[in-house]
């Protein structure tokens, strides 16, 4: 699975905001090993490879369909930011508000790696779900609704496949 030939011309949103608080430091070997290791996970090569172009960051294309019901709308979630493989800004993987945060905190279920969070400030979040595949593996992308009991809800196979799959929120009729 790769990225490279995905066209990342307005991708991330730029802000002074994700620059302070999900933007990390660039990628190196030593970072992602040591990511990995306090994770416990192998992170889809397609998140390094995003991570490379630009370390976390808030995406321009911030919808993504779903087959079923969330408690966002009936066909697709809302993302917020993208979390930086990284350690030195708040919504890096493993920083204050990293994944860890949200298990620990928020009692998240400890399924995966919580990447990406959505507009409703911690109420849900999209986790790489290692639950089927073991750690080592390809974990699917799901939804975890805290208002619904951490209801999961499967938003794609894999990473590349999530990011390919984000859209525009005017893709959705709102108003349903």
């Amino acid at each position: 699975m790769s990225l490279n030939d995905f066209d990342w011309a307005g991708f991330w949103e730029p802000s002074d905001y994700a620059t302070q608080e999900y933007v990390d430091e660039p990628l190196t070997p030593a970072l992602l090993e040591r990511v990995e290791r306090v994770l416990g996970y192998r992170l889809p090569s397609a998140y390094i490879e995003l991570a490379r172009y630009q370390n976390g960051g808030l995406p321009a294309r911030t919808c993504h369909p779903t087959a079923e019901p969330t408690s966002w709308a009936k066909d697709h979630i809302s993302i917020f930011g993208i979390k930086g493989i990284g350690e030195t800004k708040p919504f890096s993987l493993i920083g204050e508000r990293g994944s860890p945060f949200w298990m620990d905190e928020w009692r998240y279920p400890a399924i995966g790696v919580y990447f990406a969070d959505c507009p409703s400030a911690g109420h849900d979040m999209v986790c790489l779900d290692y639950s089927e595949c073991g750690p080592m593996g390809e974990p699917r992308v799901v939804h975890v609704d805290q208002e619904e009991d951490y209801k999961v809800t499967l938003v794609a196979p894999d990473f590349e496949t999530f990011i390919r799959g984000l859209v525009d929120e005017g893709e959705f009729d709102v108003d349903d």
